[in-house]
């Protein structure tokens, strides 16, 4: 039997991917993307996939929707970590039972800057608190942003040119092996910085 928090998530998961029925799901695809960046605990892909797979050809335009919405609302979630972390941000994180990850990227964000961004906004971390977590350590606002564009929209792209080049059945693929795709193609990011910073020492 489903608890009372999971039948809420379950009942929110289906109102948001209802959207792609209807006339406006473009318009709930960027709602959704800015929101889940900042406060909502549904994340826009299950929207975004299921419109794209409903018309390929048009599999960057929503793309382009989910990152733009995304990167706008970290920085909602930027400004919630930096003005309001104990008013708003603290509560949302315990909401969700997030502690375990505010914890962790408080030490990558410590340790790494931007590179924790782009860990956050490419891989399975939740982008909402890398969002709240990078305002509440003051990460240089035009990193944040500048890193949160190019990860986001790579994550974003990459699903609508699998589907934009496969169709319908590489949806399966996405739902199971996408975040171990985005997680090696980070892993080989971070390989190819290293690799260069070796190549040209100071």
């Amino acid at each position: 039997m489903l608890g009372p928090v999971t039948t809420w998530m379950r009942r929110m998961y289906d109102w948001v991917l209802g959207w792609a029925d209807s006339p406006y799901g473009s318009w709930a695809l960027f709602v959704v993307a800015f929101a889940e960046s900042s406060f909502f605990p549904i994340p826009p892909e299950p929207l975004f996939i299921a419109l794209a797979v409903s018309v390929p050809a048009r599999a960057f335009r929503f793309a382009l929707i989910t990152s733009t919405g995304s990167v706008l609302g970290g920085a909602f979630g930027y400004l919630i970590g930096h003005e309001f972390y104990d008013l708003i941000g603290e509560p949302l994180v315990r909401l969700y039972g997030y502690e375990g990850h505010y914890a962790r990227i408080a030490e990558l964000y410590d340790e790494y800057n931007a590179l924790a961004v782009a860990a956050a906004a490419l891989t399975p971390i939740p982008y909402k608190v890398a969002t709240i977590t990078a305002g509440v350590f003051d990460v240089n606002f035009g990193v944040f942003i500048a890193t949160s564009a190019v990860m986001r929209s790579l994550r974003y792209f990459l699903i609508g040119a699998l589907i934009r080049t496969f169709g319908a059945r590489i949806r399966v693929f996405i739902d199971r092996y996408f975040e171990l795709l985005a997680i090696v193609f980070l892993v080989l990011l971070v390989g190819g910085f290293v690799f260069l910073g070796w190549l040209t020492p100071e």
